[in-house]
């Protein structure tokens, strides 16, 4: 069966999907940005990140990319999940408590 891609904005991600993305960056995204080139011909990039069912591509540029790291309170001053914060992330993720609600297609 193929994934879903779904192309969406940080800001628009469920809290859990955006748990699930810390877990898989705990040094932040702005390195793992990718370019591609959307249907209007237009250049873009975005943060790929995989789930069971789905693909996304998170739309952000690098300057928005450390900004939600700088933002976050879930990470440090060096832009570092803080070990407390993923091991809270890692146990929801084991007991099964994230819930993927993320059905506001683009």
């Amino acid at each position: 069966m193929e994934k879903v891609r779904v192309t969406k904005e940080y800001d628009k991600l469920s809290e859990s999907l955006k748990e699930q993305i810390k877990l898989d960056y705990p040094n932040g995204f702005s390195d793992y940005l990718i370019s591609f080139t959307n249907k209007e011909g237009k250049k873009m990039t975005a943060l790929r990140f995989e789930t069971e069912d789905k693909i996304y591509l998170i739309r952000m540029t690098f300057d928005q990319a450390v900004g939600i790291v700088e933002a976050d309170d879930d990470y440090d001053d060096e832009g570092v999940l803080h070990d407390e914060v993923k091991s809270e992330y890692e146990q929801k993720q084991a007991d099964g408590d994230y819930d993927e609600v993320d059905v506001d297609f683009d």
